[in-house]
């Protein structure tokens, strides 16, 4: 639920200079209200973040209130972990996919780390060894390999994405050891309980950030499109182009 808008939210909050301009940037596009090319369907993709916050405030975020209540903060950080380290199997199969050789063998080698030492991942063992953890999905695979991310997309519960991304969500899927687990119900629960831990990190870092927002909706567009070309370059954006260029 609201898994990459989760993953978004954490990344603006944990941002650099350079981010947090960006984001000032978004906050004046907002007010200007200018319609984003990238954005055809927004009619519908409104409708549907509408959804995705109605449903938001009526059952996920209580529940991520309860959870935070009445689990300690050392659980809720091995719990975190866990999810993380599961994910880690992703990350390194896309570096694969990405030639990004030496990373793929770092990204596994945490998986490995984090899996023994770490107990199952409970402890984040690997990143206080110098392992980096690294974001890598399948729609940046496609955008490294040159496919355009298409047209801005709302997925209902998943929140902000892209027909590109939204594609390699259902990919990673298959890299996910969780689609593993055999007895539905199982599998549902460990899905539900890794995106109550998500919305549970957000609890503190959303208050400013609501406030400051003017139109919620072009926030989040404009910041994920961003935040996903930047993934995409690695965070070595191309430089923009002008006639006096030439």
């Amino acid at each position: 639920m609201f898994q990459t808008a989760s993953k978004l939210m954490k990344e603006i909050f944990q941002a650099s200079p350079t981010v947090v301009l960006l984001t000032t940037i978004m906050f004046i596009t907002g007010c200007a209200g200018a319609r984003n090319p990238a954005d055809p369907l927004e009619p519908l993709n409104r409708s549907i973040y509408k959804f995705n916050d109605s449903l938001d405030r009526a059952v996920i975020k209580p529940v991520a209130q309860g959870y935070k209540k009445v689990m300690p903060e050392t659980g809720r950080l091995m719990v975190s972990n866990f999810f993380s380290n599961l994910n880690d199997v992703i990350v390194t199969a896309n570096d694969f996919l990405q030639f990004k050789f030496a990373q793929g063998f770092s990204d596994g080698m945490r998986v490995v780390v984090n899996s023994t030492i770490g107990v199952v991942g409970l402890i984040d063992v690997a990143s206080t060894s110098g392992l980096k953890k690294h974001d890598e999905d399948f729609g940046q695979t496609l955008g490294k390999w040159g496919i355009g991310s298409g047209p801005y997309l709302v997925l209902p519960i998943l929140g902000p994405s892209s027909v590109r991304d939204g594609l390699g969500f259902y990919v990673d899927l298959y890299f996910d050891p969780m689609y593993e687990i055999n007895d539905m119900s199982t599998r549902n629960q460990t899905y539900i309980t890794r995106n109550i831990s998500r919305r549970t990190d957000l609890l503190d870092q959303e208050k400013v950030l609501v406030e400051a927002m003017i139109d919620p909706y072009n926030f989040y567009r404009d910041t994920y499109l961003l935040h996903r070309k930047s993934l995409v370059f690695d965070g070595n954006l191309p430089r923009a182009r002008y006639d006096f260029d030439e």
